[in-house]
């Protein structure tokens, strides 16, 4: 899993729907704090949970590690949120986590980019070119892992390097080749990119070699609502995060243009 966000209503029904699959381990990939107003509760329920966490770059941020002079300024405004309301001990918790995991030798978890080592927790692997940088090098890890998870993006996504090629497949539900290379994108817990706003994550079964995605409902108007309150959550959150990212540069093109029109008088 990933991107849980401080939003304890996602990750408590994620957590309930995990326990029906009897899991041996639970992965979470960063991003456990920022955008929501739940952040103690779901570290205490990770820390239960006893789930394997690498650092996400607002774990970082909150836990000052990094700086937010690239985050937008929603996420600065949760950030600081965040950590006036944690304790010590949490805050040592985000700053303790590893930026990487080597799981068993068979899986590879990171929050950006495998490629990376300094500044791998802010990279997106959002373009072919930066995949590409990944997928080589799980393809060259010392591990022998052919399957790297990552987040950051927000986007489910299973890309598959075999032949010489990468592709993404289609499929919510997929038989791990022995031949292949995989890179994993769960989606999100708590803050979802896309229009569909349901929590995601996916079950791998090392043994079956299986992948499949998990999606659950929940009630996004409670967290939405209490982001709200503390002065958080910005106008049209409960946009798709495409809709509000347009929204955000049609306004912009806008004021632009109006500064210009003011400077030609």
């Amino acid at each position: 899993m990933s991107e849980v966000h401080a939003n304890i209503e996602a990750l408590q029904t994620t957590l309930d729907d995990i326990a029906s699959h009897a899991v041996d381990r639970i992965v979470c990939l960063g991003d456990i704090v920022g955008y929501n107003t739940r952040p103690r509760e779901c570290i205490a329920l990770l820390r239960e949970a006893e789930a394997l966490c690498v650092a996400g770059n607002h774990d970082r941020a909150v836990s000052g590690q990094i700086t937010t002079e690239t985050f937008s300024a929603t996420a600065a405004r949760a950030v600081a949120w965040t950590r006036k309301h944690l304790r010590d001990d949490e805050i040592a918790f985000l700053a303790g986590l590893p930026l990487k995991a080597n799981i068993e030798g068979k899986l590879l978890a990171v929050h950006g980019a495998l490629h990376l080592d300094a500044g791998c927790e802010t990279a997106r692997l959002d373009s072919d070119a930066r995949r590409a940088l990944s997928m080589a090098a799980l393809i060259s890890h010392p591990s022998g892992a052919r399957i790297c998870a990552y987040g950051h993006t927000r986007e489910l996504a299973i890309y598959e390097r075999r032949s010489g090629k990468t592709v993404l497949l289609p499929d919510d539900a997929i038989e791990l080749r022995r031949d292949s290379y995989y890179l994993i994108n769960p989606g999100a817990v708590g803050e979802p990119w896309g229009a569909d706003r349901r929590a995601s994550y996916m079950l791998l079964d090392l043994a079956q070699r299986t992948l499949s995605v998990q999606r659950v409902d929940y009630d996004v108007g409670v967290p939405l609502a209490a982001t709200r309150k503390a002065g958080i959550a910005p106008r049209g959150r409960f946009l798709p995060g495409p809709l509000r990212s347009a929204i955000g540069k049609g306004l912009s093109a806008i004021r632009a243009r109006k500064n210009i029109k003011r400077a030609a008088r």
